[in-house]
């Protein structure tokens, strides 16, 4: 029988902390410090039912794909499909709800929201750009945070969803290299698949470079201070340990390049927005 930490696991739910500082921290700043109680949760509970739904269809679409690929092979046994199925509907409509409880645009973008984010998943089957599409999901938690505060959509949520953009396409090029050889057989596409491993780490490093531009402009944007700045140096080295880990090539290396490095970003991200406010007030 199928346990609740049968499922967290089926969906990877400690990847959370990816997506989520980024959310915290726009909101943060759009806030000027804590939003409303009632806010703080629509966001929270928006940004945990969108990324249930998200990979709970990802699952499903990559169900078969799962079963043949070595790495993933277990994933099917841990949630039946139907119970899976039932778990995305339910989590689309608790986000579809937070984002009513929000404000009026939140509600009428919601729909656009969980269509980036489903529609990553069917990607791969047709361009080599799959993991631009990860990354402009991921990027609709800082916009979406901010519209949840201010009741508009700035110049600097922009900048910030740009950046994580970048980032996401990064990250996942390194994490799609373990994938290099089922993606091939099964005739799925992506920059690892197009530019092989080796060149697939370049684009990545370029990638991150580019992602520590756009927070960076983020901050200048934002009016964000001294402390903001300085996460950024320990943001710069998180990715840097990243790319060191992902060059070794084995799997254990790569799931700590991808877990531990982006966990510090996440959490450098929010310390700096919520700590340079508190500093500047």
């Amino acid at each position: 029988m199928n346990t609740p930490a049968d499922f967290l696991q089926f969906i990877r739910f400690s990847h959370t902390v990816f997506a989520l500082p980024f959310a915290l921290g726009a909101m943060f700043v759009a806030a000027r410090g804590l939003p409303p109680l009632p806010t703080f949760a629509g966001i929270l509970a928006a940004m945990v039912c969108a990324r249930t739904a998200a990979m709970t269809f990802n699952r499903l679409a990559d169900w078969e794909f799962d079963r043949r690929n070595p790495r993933t092979e277990h994933r099917h046994r841990l949630v039946r499909k139907n119970v899976a199925a039932a778990w995305c509907l339910a989590s689309s409509a608790g986000f579809l709800l937070s984002a009513w409880s929000l404000n009026r645009l939140c509600l009428l973008l919601s729909p656009v929201a969980l269509g980036a984010v489903f529609f990553y998943s069917l990607t791969k089957r047709f361009t080599h750009f799959a993991h631009f599409f990860l990354g402009l999901a991921l990027s609709v938690a800082p916009a979406g945070a901010w519209i949840a505060v201010t009741g508009r959509l700035d110049f600097p949520p922009l900048v910030l969803a740009s950046a994580v953009l970048l980032w996401g396409a990064g990250f996942d090029l390194i994490y799609a290299t373990q994938d290099h050889e089922a993606d091939k057989r099964e005739g799925l596409h992506s920059m690892v698949v197009r530019l092989g491993v080796r060149g697939a780490m370049k684009l990545a490093v370029w990638l991150h470079v580019a992602a520590l531009a756009g927070l960076a402009g983020f901050g200048l944007a934002a009016g964000a201070g001294g402390i903001y700045l300085a996460s950024l140096g320990v943001i710069a080295a998180a990715l840097v340990y990243e790319h060191l880990q992902a060059r070794r090539g084995d799997v254990a290396s790569i799931n700590r390049a991808f877990f531990q490095a982006n966990a510090i970003v996440g959490v450098a991200f929010v310390a700096g927005t919520f700590f340079d406010h508190l500093a500047r007030t």
